[in-house]
């Protein structure tokens, strides 16, 4: 990692073999990667995820078996991965996107420091 490059800030998840064939593992830590050193990627890779919130969004990776998405946000120090899950319906479940409002409040109430 440079020392320009954004760290990974993990609130939930990893990308590991199994479940994820090593090809997409492999895809995940190349796009991850791309996003640390500053490179904002667009379509089909990345997507906005407003209904979450500022700066967030949903990183596509195809698998041979199934499609995984990593929610994430893109902070001026760090990339915080918020979930990652298999995607299995067409719009993102209404329970994964109140559950990451919900790991990204926490987390900036740890980092403002007024967490309880």
């Amino acid at each position: 990692m440079a020392a320009r490059d954004k760290p990974l800030v993990w609130l939930r998840g990893e990308i590991k073999t199994p479940p994820m064939s090593a090809e997409a593992r492999i895809e995940a830590g190349f796009l991850l990667r791309q996003l640390q050193s500053g490179v904002l990627l667009g379509l089909p890779h990345l997507r906005p995820m407003r209904s979450i919130g500022a700066r967030c969004y949903e990183l596509r990776v195809v698998d041979e078996r199934a499609s995984w998405r990593i929610v994430l946000r893109i902070d001026g120090d760090a990339i915080v991965i918020v979930d990652i899950f298999r995607k299995t319906t067409v719009q993102t479940p209404e329970h994964i996107l109140e559950m990451c409002r919900l790991r990204l409040k926490q987390y900036d109430g740890v980092v403002r420091g007024d967490a309880k």
